[in-house]
């Protein structure tokens, strides 16, 4: 899921106004002429189709916990948003000529062990992964999106809009910290406890796929080198502490 409001974005991040070089500056049918660029487009494309697919599947489920019809409700509006981001990226994937399953299969067991391994144990806990968890993952494909040709870089950006879950969550958060302050801190051990999985996922997907790690190091023009990748995860942690800060908890 990505449920980002502009405040919690990284400050470099890809939809901020600069001046576009190398791949960057190029549109899909130029910057696809270089096999590895698209190798890593497929990659990405496929990463990101099947967390929006299982995003859907888990608002649904969220929904199961929702202690009220109108937040039932509104975990079903949020869900049919991330479906229509995964029919986007489904149907970019064929347009391009690439089969849309085999592209999204590489990812499916990272996914799927991030998700079994924070499962969350109640309702509040499930609003928190939405918001703080799943943002994460957000922030690192805003991240790689300012290497990317102008077609795709529009996509990736339009995909990962806000569903609207990102005030729901402040909201509803804040009302049960203020009801029971012991709250906070079960919620604040449990967004740490995310946001050290989220990382390592992250860094696993990338590491075991060699075109999107050429990327980020600088293999493919204009990509990142190993310092920016380093300046690339501060900028999330950062924007991770300011998503804390905005549920009330402590960092």
């Amino acid at each position: 899921m990505r449920f980002m409001t502009s405040s919690d974005k990284p400050e470099n991040a890809a939809d901020a106004p600069a001046e576009r070089t190398g791949i960057a500056a190029q549109d899909w049918a130029t910057a696809a002429a270089d096999p590895q660029y698209r190798a890593a487009v497929v990659d990405l494309l496929g990463a990101l189709a099947y967390g929006e697919l299982a995003a859907f599947e888990r608002l649904a489920e969220d929904a199961k916990l929702a202690p009220t019809l109108a937040d039932k409700a509104e975990l079903a509006k949020m869900a049919s948003a991330e479906f229509h981001h995964f029919e986007r990226l489904r149907d970019r994937l064929t347009e391009i000529g690439e089969e849309p399953t085999a592209a999204m299969d590489p990812f499916v067991a990272a996914l799927d062990g991030f998700h079994k391994q924070t499962a969350p144990s109640d309702w509040l806990e499930g609003l928190v992964k939405a918001y703080v968890g799943d943002s994460i993952a957000s922030d690192f494909y805003r991240e790689v999106a300012v290497r990317l040709d102008s077609d795709t870089r529009e996509l990736v950006l339009a995909v990962l809009d806000d569903t609207g879950h990102a005030g729901f969550a402040v909201e509803k958060v804040r009302a049960a910290i203020e009801a029971d302050p012991r709250v906070g801190g079960r919620l604040a051990l449990w967004a740490r406890r995310l946001m050290g999985e989220a990382l390592s996922q992250s860094q696993r997907v990338v590491a075991d796929r060699d075109a999107l790690s050429t990327m980020l190091v600088g293999g493919v023009a204009d990509g990142f080198d190993l310092a920016e990748v380093g300046k690339m995860f501060s900028r999330i942690t950062e924007a991770h502490t300011k998503r804390m800060a905005a549920l009330g908890l402590a960092a």
